[in-house]
């Protein structure tokens, strides 16, 4: 009589586990929708004439002939058209259900810290004037203008802290921590940040996509915050601002679905910091097997979406060139993973920093559009780097 074959049950994780499981140089995304912890590299990822989808079908179908179990493309692709891309086929993945809530690692409240604004706040101002005469000249419709802080620390900052703050504070973000090192960095360099945009996901033929645009700081007193949502829904200047990024992810979505329900009005979604006009836009593919409707493919049709760059794309991207201090490296890019069936999800990489020893880049923008005001643009940046500054133990520095 035989022995019956061993069948090893397939392990269950929960999220809590992943993200204490987390080193520097993993790869760590989690939202809503599940948590996923990735090790160690199969593959790296490659852009071939039609961009990162074909190439990462392929990687993903050699790996699972190789023997990897469960084979995906993870990581982040930068901003500007050609940017530096992270992506690989890891050789271990873990998956779990969604993170929930808890009392996240406080931050050392014995670091010191060096601020550099980049540019300085009274430069940004002056950015957001020239772009509001480019665009009352007619050359551009929206422009989003980013700065940076660079912040300096007397020791190296823990990354695995940092990340497990990051989604406690806010379970339902879509969360990632990424291996970005490039050659010359003195130490490893982690993408790391709390996204609440996502630019799209995919579960078979059905596809999801939830521009963000127009905003308003979170006071944490519940009349004011009902006045800042209430202002939100009747801005023409933001309503104008959110209409023109779902219109055009909406008009790259149908080009991929049958069938497209776009909400006629925007609704307002809070994250700990700060309200932003949504909407949340749904399809079913027309050819869910075709390599460029995977969940990578649409993310690289819908970037950069006019929540990030601008209207039209090519003016705003000069002008963000031509305007801003910094190059934005990977902010405002796409970050997430895809599995061999063509699943997965990205986000916007937004709310975010670059972590490299005891050096942390963040970023953060606004959008600008006729009527905008400079100081209230600087004054939008401040808000939306609160994200990262309270995960660092820091309050509004600049």
């Amino acid at each position: 009589m035989s022995t019956p074959a061993l069948v090893r049950p397939t392990p269950v994780h929960r999220a809590a586990d992943l993200l204490a499981a987390y080193l520097t140089g993993s790869f760590y995304f989690s939202s809503a929708r599940g948590a996923l912890l990735a090790d160690g590299i199969h593959t790296r990822v490659r852009a071939d004439a039609g961009g990162y989808a074909p190439a990462a079908a392929q990687a993903m179908q050699a790996a699972r002939a190789a023997g990897v179990a469960d084979p995906v493309v993870a990581g982040a692709v930068g901003f500007r058209p050609g940017a530096r891309a992270d992506l690989v086929v890891p050789t271990v993945v873990r998956r779990a259900g969604a993170p929930a809530g808890a009392q996240a690692p406080g931050a050392d409240a014995g670091t010191a810290w060096t601020v550099t604004p980049r540019p300085e706040p009274a430069d940004y101002a002056d950015a957001v004037g020239r772009a509001l005469e480019l665009i009352g000249g007619g050359d551009l419709h929206k422009v989003v203008l980013a700065r940076c802080l660079e912040l300096t620390a007397d020791a190296p900052v823990p990354v695995p802290a940092l990340l497990a703050r990051l989604v406690q504070a806010d379970p339902a973000a879509y969360a990632f921590a990424v291996d970005v090192t490039a050659p010359g960095d003195p130490a490893p360099r982690t993408l790391v940040g709390a996204s609440p945009e996502l630019l799209v996901s995919r579960r078979g033929a059905t596809v999801t996509a939830n521009p963000l645009a127009g905003s308003a700081p979170r006071s944490g007193d519940d009349a004011t915050d009902r006045e800042r949502i209430a202002r939100l829904l009747d801005s023409a200047k933001d309503l104008g601002e959110h209409a023109h990024t779902a219109a055009q992810v909406a008009d790259v979505l149908g080009g991929f679905c049958v069938d497209l329900e776009v909400p006629p009005r925007p609704e307002v979604i809070g994250t700990p910091t700060m309200w932003h006009l949504s909407t949340r836009i749904t399809g079913r593919l027309a050819d869910p097997a075709d390599p460029a409707s995977s969940a990578l493919g649409l993310a690289e049709a819908l970037h950069p979406t006019p929540a990030v760059c601008g209207v039209p794309a090519d003016r705003a991207l000069s002008a963000i060139v031509d305007l801003e201090a910094e190059d934005r490296g990977h902010y405002a890019g796409l970050v997430g993973w895809t599995g061999p069936d063509g699943d997965g999800e990205w986000a916007v990489t937004i709310r975010s920093a670059e972590v490299c020893d005891r050096t942390v880049r963040l970023f953060a923008g606004a959008g600008i559009v006729a009527g905008s005001d400079p100081e209230a643009e600087l004054a939008e940046t401040t808000a939306k780097f609160r994200t990262l500054l309270r995960a660092l133990g820091l309050g509004d520095v600049a």
